[in-house]
């Protein structure tokens, strides 16, 4: 059944035109990703298709009734209302308490909020993941989201895609996140000049798609060439001489990469990041480190040990808030260590890119602001102009004489990152670069770090970013350590699942156990050890049977749904079981914390 239809749809901002006679039409079930360079047009296609755009000229058709839920990058939300009143509605605490999807999506996007608390309140990521939450509780034949994964960590993206995988509502989605797209499209739609290209499946299908498109359009522009030529040379000389017309053959997509190199050359990058840096770079020495200073905020690092080498390009993972941007800032000597130390090498040439945009003079144009650091660059076995690596990061022509005071964030953003690769370091900590990059800057991003030596600590959301640039990935997962992942996201995402990776509520010294650890000693005696590891026992058969209690009277406020007398008792139960169940946890930590576990 077709949903949406747009018909010689044209619009335009200023003299540029987004749009151009564009026709296409969703179909129920359908999954889209839309892709392009940003201020492309892949926001006004979506709010074209939503109807909350009227375009310039053509018709956008809805089914009668059609349910669209649309995800914009700004929220409407009323900063007056609660986190329930504007997520839950009007819905009785037994309706939402009782559905287990409703209770999946609140804990995996708003699990770490108050609901009571008010949303103009709230942080901007926490406003975005507030809406998100409110457009999936309801029910939509067409989802349509912008940037959805824009503030959502790793494992949050990871659980959205397996959502929307699992929905039988159509969605089309802007993202510039690769791996989300191959995840949940199996259609994929690019604005490009006005025009919407569309290819069968998602991302990877996509650039096999468009890499032979662009290899059989290349065949026809040397056809025509030939041809030209010969025609030239017959108006030249007369009748042309018989010659065989030239044959191509057309390959599979995937053959176009069969013979393709790694796309780094490892070992001659290791050997030449070893020769400019030395053997030591930084080693952290029984390091125990706060985010918000000594003894202060949720707890990073507890006397740990861990070695960056020379050439290490190393992405590091945790959930929102376990201290990721604090390691890079410790590294980059902007914390001091409560305790222990770092050992830096003597021939460190450090950049940084925080998720702050730096101040650069907003008088000065974009090529002088970076020709200012060095106009030239050797990166891997090429030299570089700065105005040839503002090209290939999206500043082409006349962009590169923009004041710099005229740029988007996203622009800035792409500058802060050249000149601090201008500058020629040879270590690079970088804090979310991918922020508002587009997938085609993100490829020359990539592509560029392909052939930078150097050791590299990265911080990420960006899942396919993160696996394309590091070859390794360690992970602060609330233990206090640096642990190493040979499985990289796959394996910190089974360990978070499996329960044995801590949240960062837990690491800054909250409600539940970590992993299993062993135990420093703790000075009682055997005999008082295990009388408290009796009644650790204890509580956890209490919390058990609790817990069991819990589930039996959501059971039953579900069947009693209209017998409102019922539900006032059920519910009354359902308070006295969580008052209950939250003592015996606070003396279910307080044991656990005597023995050291």
């Amino acid at each position: 059944m077709n949903l949406v239809n747009l018909e010689s749809v044209s619009h335009a901002y200023g003299p540029k035109p987004l749009l151009s006679d564009v026709s296409l039409g969703i179909e129920a079930g359908e999954r889209i990703g839309v892709v392009g360079r940003n201020g492309g047009g892949k926001t006004t296609l979506l709010s074209v298709v939503a109807g909350t755009v009227k375009p310039d000229t053509g018709r956008v058709t809805h089914n009668r009734g059609l349910r669209v839920g649309l995800l914009s990058q700004r929220d409407d939300l009323d900063p007056g209302r609660t986190i329930h009143e504007t997520v839950l509605g009007g819905r009785a605490e037994h309706e939402w308490a009782g559905d287990q999807a409703i209770r999946e999506i609140l804990a995996n996007l708003i699990g770490d909020l108050d609901l009571e608390s008010k949303v103009g309140d709230l942080s901007g990521g926490e406003r975005r993941r507030t809406a998100l939450a409110k457009l999936l509780i309801d029910e939509h034949e067409l989802i349509m989201l912008d940037e959805p994964t824009n503030h959502l960590d790793i494992e949050a993206i990871a659980w959205l895609a397996g959502h929307l995988s699992q929905r039988k509502s159509a969605l089309l989605v802007v993202t510039h996140d690769r791996w989300f797209l191959d995840a949940v499209s199996t259609r994929t739609w690019e604005v490009v000049d006005g025009r919407v290209e569309r290819y069968e499946g998602g991302y990877a299908a996509y650039v096999l798609a468009k890499a032979e498109r662009a290899r059989i359009a290349q065949a026809a522009e040397e056809r025509r060439q030939n041809l030209m030529r010969k025609e030239i040379a017959w108006l030249r000389r007369g009748p042309p001489a018989r010659t065989s017309k030239p044959k191509f053959r057309i390959e599979a997509a995937q053959a176009l990469i069969a013979d393709e190199p790694p796309v780094r050359e490892t070992v001659e990058l290791m050997k030449f990041a070893a020769a400019r840096l030395g053997r030591t770079v930084y080693d952290l020495e029984d390091v125990t480190l706060h985010a918000g200073g000594p003894d202060a905020g949720p707890l990073v690092l507890d006397h740990s040990t861990f070695q960056f080498g020379p050439g290490d390009r190393i992405g590091l993972i945790g959930v929102n808030g376990s201290g990721k941007s604090t390691v890079l800032r410790l590294l980059a000597d902007q914390v001091k260590p409560d305790s222990g130390r770092i050992v830096r090498g003597r021939t460190v040439r450090l950049a940084y890119l925080s998720q702050e945009l730096t101040d650069v003079d907003p008088g000065q144009r974009v090529l002088e602001s970076v020709e200012q650091i060095r106009k030239y660059i050797q990166l891997g076995k090429k030299e570089w102009t700065a105005s040839q690596l503002l090209e290939r990061l999206g500043f082409k022509g006349e962009a590169q004489w923009k004041v710099v005071g005229d740029l988007s964030g996203g622009e800035r953003r792409r500058l802060q990152l050249l000149r601090l690769l201008m500058d020629d370091p040879n270590v690079l900590l970088l804090d979310e670069p991918t922020n508002d990059l587009d997938i085609e800057t993100l490829n020359e991003l990539e592509d560029l770090l392909d052939g930078w030596p150097g050791t590299l600590v990265l911080v990420s959301h960006d899942r396919y970013f993160l696996e394309r640039v590091a070859d390794r990935c360690v992970a602060l997962l609330g233990d206090g350590r640096l642990s190493m992942l040979p499985g990289g996201v796959d394996e910190y995402l089974e360990r978070r699942a499996a329960g044995t990776a801590v949240t960062a509520r837990v690491a800054g010294g909250a409600p539940v156990a970590a992993a299993p650890v062993k135990a420093e000693p703790t000075g009682m005696s055997a005999k008082e050890e295990r009388e408290l590891r009796k009644e650790l026992s204890r509580l956890e058969r209490q919390l058990d049977k609790l817990a069991g209690q819990e589930d039996k009277l959501h059971a039953a406020m579900a069947d009693a749904a209209s017998d409102y007398a019922k539900l006032g008792e059920l519910d009354a139960k359902l308070r006295d079981i969580l008052s209950e169940k939250d003592a015996v946890e606070a003396e279910w930590l307080e044991v656990a914390e005597r023995l050291g576990e």
